[in-house]
């Protein structure tokens, strides 16, 4: 192994001397690139933001917005990284200090002011700008899309971006007037030729050790022998643990390049999606297979979070406010365990045993997530929080309805924030199966499912809040149903 290198702003650079906990943040900001900034050290302001050569969903390779206050530097062994100062060289003209396309409208359009959050913008803006398939986007209705411009920009693609000063109207005028890549711009250009090579990393420095290994089977070797180790894939959680509550690990095994844990594969039966997969990739991949996880992912945090969160990540933590745990109840999901001597499928109905934990035992991870098939037809992912994106969850709910002939004929309810693990409603379920589809079932039904889990009391919201949004959620359901049915 050599040793750990990332090539920044085209020119490679040493990780030596960071410790292996030192997020790429500060790694980049210690080379002097300071337009990469520090805002909440939590993954939710942007101002971080980083662009990342991953593999590509339409183009061998995607230039893709991460948030650098969460990965750690050495998880970027062997990668690209472009920060805002690298756009500025690699605009269209490829002269350095002139501004690339998306810098230009910010400037004058004026979407910054005091200028701490525009770096990351910027970065945001130029993943957008980037994006393979990005084209004219009109509203059917004949109308204004506000979340889309007319260049075909996705506002979600800043979801994950705050600024305080400027209002987001100018920023997003700037958004919605950029227009495509000159066939000269070299970011462009590098989008047809191979992502970087996966590289095994042992880095290991101050008794700390950051590892990865290049294939699944060396991985869980290793994890036999350090069953103590943090498991990583996009860090969105572990970051903030190391940064917001300082914790550090002994050991870090890094999993996110396993091609064994990155695969797709749709079958006859199911649908099995790899655990180190990012949602962003999912979603792509997937592009509305599964019309349930097609709501869930723009409800998912921000675009910044789903570039590199799992959801092998957001099952393995087992936190019962996690939104991919309801939605894959509903659609009766298994996860497939892995170690060193072989695997096992777990129905996730099974998979959660307490607060924070499950049945996974030390030396095993989640290498896939399986999804049978047919899917039912009714489905809805019901997320309710203080704000409309990059909140979490004071409750979640998702259903899966098979309705035939007006007959409720199999219903599959999942909860989040009502307990301390994410639940099936049961009871709601089997008061619904059987049972004409109408508004006296509904209303008996959302009753019950008023009762289910044991909500609690906290900041976010109060137990007797969470049980009246638990019934609501079915009778919302049921008038988008009937909506859909009579339109």
């Amino acid at each position: 192994m050599t040793a750990p290198r990332i090539t920044v702003n085209g020119t490679e650079a040493p990780i030596s001397p960071a410790a292996p906990h030192t997020t790429a943040l500060d790694f980049l900001r210690e080379r002097g690139l300071t337009g990469t900034k520090e805002g909440c050290a939590e993954g939710e302001c942007g101002a971080c933001a980083i662009l990342v050569a991953r593999p590509g969903t339409n183009e061998p390779t995607d230039w893709v917005a991460v948030n650098a206050c969460l990965l750690p530097a050495a998880a970027l062994d062997g990668q690209e990284v472009v920060t805002s100062e690298g756009l500025a060289t690699a605009g269209a003209s490829g002269t350095p200090g002139t501004l690339h396309p998306v810098q230009e409208e910010m400037a004058v359009r004026g979407g910054s002011q005091c200028g701490y959050c525009t770096p990351g913008f910027v970065c945001s803006m130029a993943a957008e700008y980037y994006r393979p398939d990005r084209c004219a986007h009109p509203d059917p209705a004949g109308g204004t899309d506000p979340e889309h411009g007319p260049n075909g920009f996705d506002l979600h693609a800043l979801s994950g971006n705050l600024c305080r000063c400027t209002g987001y109207r100018p920023i997003r005028d700037a958004a919605f007037a950029v227009g495509a890549p000159a066939d000269e711009d070299p970011l462009a250009r590098r989008r047809e030729q191979s992502p970087p090579v996966p590289v095994a990393t042992e880095y290991v420095r101050g008794g700390s050790a950051f590892l990865r290994r290049n294939t699944l089977g060396e991985t869980l070797r290793l994890l036999r022998e350090r069953p103590d180790a943090v498991v990583v894939a996009g860090s969105t959680d572990w970051g903030v643990e190391v940064n917001i509550r300082a914790r550090r690990a002994d050991c870090v095994i890094a999993v996110d390049r396993l091609p064994e844990l990155r695969e797709l594969r749709v079958g006859s039966d199911s649908i099995e999606i790899g655990a180190a997969l990012t949602l962003t990739e999912i979603e792509r991949r997937l592009d509305g297979r599964v019309p349930l996880l097609a709501e869930l992912f723009p409800q998912f945090a921000s675009r910044l979070i789903r570039n590199g969160a799992t959801l092998g990540g957001n099952l393995g933590t087992g936190s019962p406010i996690g939104d991919s745990p309801p939605v894959l109840l509903a659609l009766e999901a298994s996860v497939v365990l892995a170690d060193a001597d072989g695997e096992r499928q777990v129905p996730l109905a099974e998979y959660f045993t307490g607060y924070r934990q499950s049945v996974r035992r030390p030396g095993e991870l989640i290498r896939a997530v399986r999804v049978p098939l047919p899917l039912s037809p009714a489905v809805a992912f019901h997320k309710i929080a203080k704000r409309r994106f990059d909140d979490i969850s004071s409750v979640a709910v998702a259903f899966a309805l098979d309705v035939e002939d007006g007959i409720v004929r199999r219903a599959r309810i999942g909860l989040g924030g009502v307990a301390a693990t994410p639940i099936r409603a049961l009871a709601t379920e089997e008061a619904l199966e059987g049972r004409p589809w109408t508004a006296e079932t509904v209303e008996a039904a959302a009753r019950v499912l008023r009762t289910e889990g044991t909500p609690m009391n906290d900041q976010r919201a109060s137990a007797a809040y969470r049980s009246a949004m638990l019934g609501q959620s079915l009778v919302k359901l049921y008038a988008q149903t009937t909506e859909a049915v009579s339109s």
